[in-house]
């Protein structure tokens, strides 16, 4: 480490720099400080204003049409339920009950009701329905369709009214001059979808239902309607509701629509001076948001001919489904000219305002940088090693006439003190050299110790639980080991159907006992020797599967056994038990809803060196890189009830101390597979 004190630096100083540039460097600095609020700042403040002013005014327009559409929405709602009031009402009459009791003069009697209310049809249909009576007077319907949903709420004693779709057919039944007015020639329209009709027929017709009894005390159902095909009165009441007289603009103009699917059936938009929009169509994307997807359009639109800050929603008939669009609007070339004309006049008045003001800002600049550039040569020169060069301002009464003298009174202390910092510089270097080798020597010993300490701790820890695991185990160890021989000689020969369950309890028992063994050599390996035998891979794992049987029992575990190993493994039987009863018990943990073990066993070499490879496989839910990197650290587990942590370390230690390899291979949602590689006998 080396400490250098201000000139003992032999890296490249700013003064090795041409004067001439740093100068230029300065002069630029100090006019970009000068420059940057009126050509930087101030056009980026306007322009994000211009932007957030823009957003907000057209977030304005949108709102202001959503509220043109809500009070239409209101209107069409206010009309629905005027006619069900005007329905029940008729229905529910004194003198409906009075006539209905002689039924030749009901037809009448609805025709000047249905004229009186506003009706384009009047019906009253009886229980099975059969047409009672009828208005406009006309031969009577001959069959009404019944299953429209307002007839049977009405049957079912509730009056409901909502917006229904007519075929011509079912119009001209009711009204010859309805089926007349539901037709419309459709014409071209720009952007709309491309379609092989020539005119609509069909009718969209706000009808109404409530349940009557006559004067007989039969029931019966009171039916009327309004046919909005061409209905001016109608749309044209919703454009004076909501675009009064001067509520726009000079030169923008609102516009109503009600659309049967995507076709104008009643508009005041108009195609020609004087000649309505009817049998326009409205453009595909509006068609697809709102009829195709439900949703409300609020938003610019082409319609017909010219660009509306537009507003559409669907229209829902009885049967819940979109039959047609109301549409309110606006146009949009108004409004647009207003905003770019505002935006033109701040543009040209910042331009003035920027053309005014930078000279002023440039000639106040000057003043500051001349003097700066001369006390920036002077350090340069001082730099360079030049200690006697000095500013020799003194005529300057401001700010920087201060700092040039007390610039030049820095240097004259720089100067005396030089040498002295040179010399103390290459003092200090030394000393922190001789420091910095002391203090890496102390901490390696420092470390050593600490880890030696740790061990120590963890040794004897190690050895106290040994101690005392062994001398709780062996006896009753021994007990069972006895009782075991016990049961065996009372059974007598009847003790050979049970030869296979004795002797895994024998080679259990005596696990245990090898367990302890191994717990006691872990503790002092000095006193204890290993015991280790040749035998065949595949026996271990015929040896294995039983003592998880039960847990395979637990779940829909499906066990696939591939024995193609022919070579001899030297370990101790019971320590390559323990690892495999490790791995399945693991591999079983992984598939709580069932899946597949594979065991599978075949030679193979490792580093030119014979030997058997084990694989245990499973299609469980695996194992995360984050995991498999600490998988088989002492006391790590992701089993936090169930696990220690220890089995797969004690694992992987058995398989290394015989000279062999355990890894593990998995993939999230596909599965693990860990694989042991012990060397040939």
């Amino acid at each position: 480490m080396t400490v250098n004190v201000l000139f003992g630096t032999s890296e490249r100083s700013p003064a090795d720099q041409p004067r001439s540039k740093r100068s230029r460097s300065v002069r630029f600095r100090l006019l970009a400080i000068a420059l940057l609020p009126t050509l930087v700042i101030l056009p980026l403040l306007l322009a994000i204003t211009i932007t957030r002013w823009s957003a907000k005014f057209d977030a304005t327009l949108i709102a202001k049409v959503n509220g043109d559409l809500t009070i239409a929405h209101q209107y069409l709602s206010r009309i629905l339920e005027i006619t069900e009031d005007q329905i029940k009402a008729l229905g529910n009459s004194a003198r409906f009950r009075d006539v209905t009791a002689s039924i030749t003069e009901f037809d009448s009697f609805l025709d000047d009701r249905r004229n009186e209310l506003g009706l384009d049809y009047l019906y009253l249909l009886a229980d099975g329905g059969t047409v009672l009576a009828s208005a406009p007077m006309q031969p009577a319907v001959s069959s009404p369709r019944m299953n429209w949903p307002i007839i049977k709420s009405a049957f079912s004693g509730s009056a409901k009214t909502s917006i229904d779709l007519f075929t011509n057919a079912e119009l001209e039944e009711l009204s010859p001059k309805m089926a007349e007015r539901s037709r419309l020639k459709l014409v071209p329209t720009p952007n709309a979808i491309q379609t092989d009709r020539t005119e609509e027929t069909r009718g969209m017709v706000v009808q109404s239902a409530a349940p009557v009894f006559m004067g007989d005390g039969r029931r019966a159902v009171l039916v009327g309607g309004i046919l909005l095909n061409q209905n001016l009165v109608f749309i044209d009441t919703i454009n004076d509701l909501v675009y009064r007289e001067a509520s726009l603009p000079k030169g923008s103009k609102g516009t109503a629509t009600l659309f049967l699917d995507d076709v104008r059936i009643t508009t005041n938009v108009r195609l020609f001076e004087g000649e309505r929009a009817l049998g326009t169509r409205v453009s595909a994307i509006v068609r697809a948001a709102v009829l195709g997807e439900g949703r409300t359009w609020l938003d610019s639109a082409f319609v017909v001919n010219d660009w509306y800050i537009s507003a559409y929603e669907p229209v829902i008939d009885s049967y819940g489904k979109r039959i047609g669009m109301l549409y309110v609007g606006f146009l949009e070339t108004p409004f647009k000219q207003a905003k770019y004309e505002t935006l033109l006049t701040i543009a040209a008045a910042f331009i003035l305002i920027t053309a005014a003001s930078i000279p002023i800002f440039l000639r106040w600049a000057r003043s500051i940088f001349k003097p700066l550039e001369h006390m920036t040569g002077t350090i340069a020169n001082v730099e360079k090693g030049d200690l006697t060069a000095r500013t020799g301002i003194v005529d300057a009464n401001d700010e920087i006439g201060l700092v040039a003298a007390h610039l030049d009174e820095l240097l004259d202390r720089l100067q005396a003190r030089d040498r002295e910092l040179r010399k103390f510089n290459q003092e200090l270097n030394t000393r922190v050299e001789e420091r910095t080798r002391e203090l890496r020597l102390a901490n390696r010993q420092l470390e050593a110790t600490t880890k030696q300490l740790i061990m120590s701790e963890k040794l004897a820890a190690i050895g106290e639980i040994t101690a005392g695991v062994a001398h709780e185990i062996n006896n009753p160890v021994a007990v069972m080991q006895g009782n075991l021989e016990v049961v065996r000689n009372l059974m007598g020969k009847k003790a050979r159907l049970a030869d296979t369950e004795f002797r895994l309890l024998d080679e259990q028992i005596h696990r245990i006992s090898q367990i302890v063994t191994k717990l006691l050599q872990f503790a002092k390996p000095e006193e204890y020797s290993d015991y280790v035998e040749s035998h065949r891979p595949q026996d271990v794992i015929e040896d294995s599967l039983p003592l998880v049987q039960h847990l395979l029992q637990k779940s829909e575990i499906e066990i696939e056994r591939d024995d193609k190993a022919t070579r001899l493994i030297v370990m101790n039987r019971t320590e390559l038990q323990q690892v495999l009863v490790n791995l399945i018990v693991n591999a079983i943990h992984a598939m709580p809803d069932g899946g597949r073990l594979t065991l599978h066993t075949c030679d193979a070499s490792n580093e030119n060196r014979n030997g058997v490879r084990i694989d245990v496989r499973d299609t469980g839910v695996g194992i995360t890189a984050e995991v498999l990197e600490k998988i088989f650290d002492p006391f790590y587990t992701t089993k936090r009830r169930q696990g220690t942590g220890l089995g797969l370390s004690i694992s992987h230690t058995l398989i290394s101390r015989q000279g062999g390899t355990i890894s593990v291979d998995s993939k999230p949602g596909v599965g693990t597979t860990f694989s042991v590689w012990l060397p040939e006998a």
